[in-house]
């Protein structure tokens, strides 16, 4: 008998998530049997993605032949599609496979499909998926990634041959922290945007158009990054914070009060936290540390009053 290679995958969720993972195992070795989605127009593109002819709204599209079976639709409507899927009596459940990509929820959603015998796991994909991007710019970006991962045993182990199949690796999180775990992911893109958006903006009253602020300021953002990975946060923490440089933070707040006031409660929140980076560190002393908080309060009065 001949052996089947890869696996049969059905994507429920034709966004850039599913899109992007779907063509990821594609690419290396296994099928998409079925893509089902919202509209028939969003499914029809995902088929097209990821080479499969068989696309629509109608989760009775999943054939038989299934071994597993990733939702990656918005959190709000895992619920349903779990539902919906429950309902399903012509799956061979005790065959099938089942996860979802929400990092908000955990492997307890899918509890109706486990009691039918199939292995459940959460599978959040653990990077950002831009909607202004298409889906084959995103592919280079998401091979080699983690995955928030929970469930039973077993579907941790089936979590992590997934991972194996997308060149990834898995995070195991516990059950009762996955939003937490979700703000973390937050944290680490949205709010990176964010600070990147105040460079550009504090770029723009001083820069001229061309480098522009990215060309500017990539060199020490990415030497940061790689500080970061060789050592920590706190021994790459560099900087008059870290020198216990009182005037020249003064000198800081006060160009930024008159050139960008309104980033003043930004600067004195990010100010506090590298004070207690550098505390951390031990490369103050109690008295610079003290020169500083003093100095960030003496600021933060103009924005709380």
């Amino acid at each position: 008998m001949k052996k089947k290679l890869g696996w049969n995958t059905a994507i429920i969720g034709a966004g850039r998530v599913g899109q992007v993972l779907g063509r990821i195992l594609v690419e290396n070795g296994d099928r998409v049997v079925a893509v089902v989605s919202r509209t028939h127009r969003s499914a029809r593109r995902g088929g097209d993605f990821l080479r499969c002819r068989n696309f629509g709204v109608d989760l009775s599209l999943i054939p038989p032949a299934t071994d597993i079976i990733f939702i990656a639709t918005p959190h709000s409507s895992v619920q349903g599609v779990v539902r919906g899927l429950s309902e399903l009596d012509s799956l061979p459940w005790k065959k099938i496979s089942v996860c979802h990509a929400s990092g908000m929820m955990s492997a307890e959603v899918l509890s109706p499909l486990h009691k039918k015998g199939a292995c459940t796991f959460s599978f959040h994909p653990l990077q950002t998926f831009p909607r202004d991007f298409a889906p084959k710019d995103i592919v280079p970006n998401v091979r080699g990634i983690y995955y928030g991962v929970d469930g039973s045993k077993r579907g941790v182990e089936k979590a992590k041959q997934l991972a194996r199949k997308l060149s990834g690796k898995v995070i195991e999180v516990p059950r009762g922290k996955r939003a937490y775990y979700h703000a973390a992911c937050v944290v680490a893109s949205n709010h990176l945007t964010a600070l990147l958006s105040i460079v550009e903006t504090m770029y723009s009253r001083f820069g001229k158009t061309s480098p522009g602020f990215y060309n500017s300021f990539e060199p020490i953002i990415l030497a940061t990054l790689s500080n970061i990975k060789r050592s920590s946060p706190k021994e790459a923490l560099s900087g008059p914070v870290a020198r216990g440089g009182v005037e020249t933070i003064r000198e800081h707040f006060e160009a930024i009060r008159e050139h960008s006031p309104e980033l003043l409660p930004y600067f004195a929140r990010m100010t506090e936290e590298s004070i207690y980076l550098a505390t951390k560190k031990r490369s103050i002393d109690s008295e610079q540390r003290r020169a500083l908080i003093k100095l960030v309060e003496t600021y933060r009065t103009e924005f709380t009053h």
